[in-house]
């Protein structure tokens, strides 16, 4: 690379007729960003792909770099200012226009922050744009900045010939009524506002990583790591990290876990070390906070060769869902598990590469593949921000600028038409331009505008108590608070909620208190099945729980008409079929039912699955015979409304 504009590639040479001051490999090795006069380019290595190209300045670009974590682009140039791009080339952030151009910056290896250096100045900058903190001194422009692989210290050239290296301080972080700020590189100041007394905690070698949740600081130096009790923090737990290298910290109710990008070791509280994952092909920086999530029993990991994919493991570091992989259509690009749940009712919540929020609900039994899409729901469109409540199931995100909170996502499994009745919104000029969710505790929800601030945010608190009245299976109590409160979400929140913990008398008077006939009709037919296995199934496909568990009840109990219809129904055509090999008297059934969907639905559209075209040449297709096997096996009111 030199200064005529000339990059040589071993496949084929490009010819640019203007300067490249800068280059760099993406994060997975798969194309190149360069900077040629006013433009960044993207160049993928296939020669199939097309690059993208975009004005990124109104002057000469000088230096770009890619974050290996969050694939965000930073560009500075002799405008004097410095951007922030998405790997699209979508603009994310703008500096203000400073005296002097941009000659160097680098993001540091964690993602969270990167240094931007012009004539006598560096300047530290949150991975959002904003700037933590500016050094000036005499020593000319910074024509090289350099961070250490843990991200704590950065070295810089300037063009006097002096070399200078600094130490990150300064930095805080929050948890309910404690501050927790690294004063020292060996000194962490606790400031408790509840008591309103400080404290210091001095530690033997220099801090890398500290990270504070559900009661306990984490503390990593480089050679021990240490976990206080937020209680009490004069006696710590130790545990030994010599010669080992980690960067991340992810925490959950009972357990934690520490990465280096590439391994994942998990250990409790008490600094016991628990297990280690076994990941499939790991790249280095694969890991990070945005790819790995964590909560008192399972750890979700998005694959390092496949982005589209998730992993589960069990905290003992055993693959779950019988070791497949979760797949969607598109990159994901941040994930993350609900704190509250149990182990069969989990939910991930991700985000893709086009910013769309879904919701999927975990089962680990190994029918999961087959439910997969059944369980997989999209909340919202354009998010740029999500988080889960550490105490309740609430989920909030920002999307379009708005702060909106899901008081019970389960909801979109359960009766998706009360979705909005369940979503509390709060929309304020004061958010800025991509504001960022950093804690969601109880009722308290804590955004960070584009310029660093912070700003609380609070939804009514009633919503908290009533969730904690209906996990304490006091379903009349919270009806009663609904007494008091003129509010129909309040109702939508405690029908779904005791819906899904099986309080059908609760259920019912609030889904009356909302006039929904249909599900108080349904309910008022669910104490009429006497069959106990019917009862259960019936149950379990109105909560949502899982299709494959309401066929096991339908054939405990001998219905299994009623397991093929369900899987008609749900249009798990494969499925439907492949029960016919136990059940060949019912070939006709399924068949008919296939043939009527890609006539109505499918508009005329020849079938192409090969079990269904063998089968048609051995069976006829009579509908008084189909409807007369319905109402024989099925029971009166389940056939008519079938055939109707």
């Amino acid at each position: 690379m030199d200064t005529i504009g000339y990059i040589a590639f071993e496949s084929s040479p490009i010819s640019l007729g203007t300067s490249v001051f800068c280059l760099r490999w993406s994060p997975d090795n798969s194309s190149i960003l360069y900077c040629a006069g006013k433009h960044l380019v993207i160049k993928p290595l296939l020669s199939n792909s097309k690059q993208n190209t975009w004005k990124a300045h109104e002057q000469v670009v000088l230096k770009c770099y890619c974050n290996s974590v969050n694939n965000l682009i930073i560009s500075g140039s002799e405008d004097c200012r410095y951007k922030i791009w998405d790997a699209l080339g979508r603009l994310l952030y703008t500096s203000q226009a400073y005296e002097y151009p941009i000659t160097s910056l680098a993001w540091a290896p964690d993602g969270r922050d990167f240094a931007v250096g012009s004539y006598n100045t560096i300047r530290l900058c949150d991975s959002a744009g904003w700037c933590h903190s500016v050094a000036r001194f005499n020593d000319g422009s910074i024509f090289g900045v350099s961070w250490s692989s843990d991200s704590t210290q950065l070295a810089c050239g300037c063009g006097t010939g002096r070399i200078g290296i600094g130490h990150i301080i300064e930095r805080g972080m929050n948890w309910r009524h404690f501050e927790f700020v690294l004063t020292d590189s060996k000194m962490i100041t606790v400031n408790n506002y509840e008591t309103e007394l400080s404290d210091r905690i001095e530690l033997r070698d220099r801090l890398v990583k500290m990270s504070v949740g559900f009661g306990f600081l984490i503390v990593l130096t480089t050679n021990q790591g240490l976990i206080y009790n937020c209680k009490q923090f004069g006696h710590p737990a130790l545990f030994d990290l010599r010669d080992i290298f980690m960067n991340l910290i992810v925490q959950s109710e009972k357990y934690f876990l520490l990465s280096d990008g590439m391994n994942v070791s998990v250990y409790s509280y008490e600094g016991r070390f628990v297990s280690t994952l076994k990941l499939i092909s790991p790249r280095p920086n694969s890991i990070h906070l945005n790819t790995i999530s964590m909560s008192y029993d399972m750890i979700a990991v998005r694959d390092s060769t496949d982005t589209k994919s998730v992993m589960f493991f069990d905290i003992n570091g055993k693959p779950m869902v019988d070791g497949k992989l979760t797949s969607h259509k598109h990159e994901i690009s941040h994930l993350a598990l609900d704190q509250t749940s149990s182990t069969n009712e989990r939910k991930l919540a991700f985000l893709d590469k086009f910013q769309d929020l879904f919701v999927m609900c975990i089962h680990t039994s190994g029918q999961h593949q087959q439910s997969n899409y059944q369980k997989l729901r999209k909340l919202c469109t354009n998010v740029s921000s999500f988080r889960w409540n550490e105490k309740n199931g609430m989920l909030a995100c920002i999307a379009d600028g708005k702060l909106t909170i899901w008081l019970y996502p389960n909801v979109v499994f359960i009766d998706p038409s009360l979705l909005n009745k369940t979503v509390y919104r709060i929309e304020s000029n004061d958010f800025g331009k991509s504001p960022s969710i950093v804690n969601f505790l109880g009722c308290q929800i804590t955004i960070r505008k584009s310029t660093g601030a912070l700003i609380q945010c609070a939804i009514p608190i009633y919503y908290e108590l009533c969730l904690d009245l209906l996990a304490a299976n006091r379903g009349d109590e919270a009806l009663q608070l609904c007494q008091y409160i003129s509010d129909d979400s309040i109702y939508a929140l405690i029908a779904v909620s005791s819906l899904y913990n099986r309080d059908l008398d609760s259920a019912e008077n609030a889904f009356a208190q909302l006039s929904n006939t249909e599900m108080i009709l349904f309910l008022q037919h669910l104490r009429s099945v006497t069959s106990k296995d019917e009862y259960e199934a019936e149950l379990v496909l109105l909560t949502g729980v899982n299709v494959q568990q309401a066929e096991e009840y339908y054939f405990r109990g001998n219905k299994p008409l009623h397991a093929i219809m369900l899987h008609i129904n749900e249009h798990n055509w494969n499925r439907a079929i492949d029960l016919t090999q136990r059940y060949p008297q019912y070939l006709d059934v399924v068949v008919g039912y296939r043939q009527r969907y890609l006539n109505e639905y499918g508009n005329g559209r020849k079938e192409t699955i090969s079990k269904y075209l063998q089968a048609m040449r051995t069976v006829d297709i009579d509908w008084n015979r189909i409807n007369a096997k319905l109402c024989k096996d099925l029971n009166e009111d389940n056939a008519l409304r079938i055939i109707n």
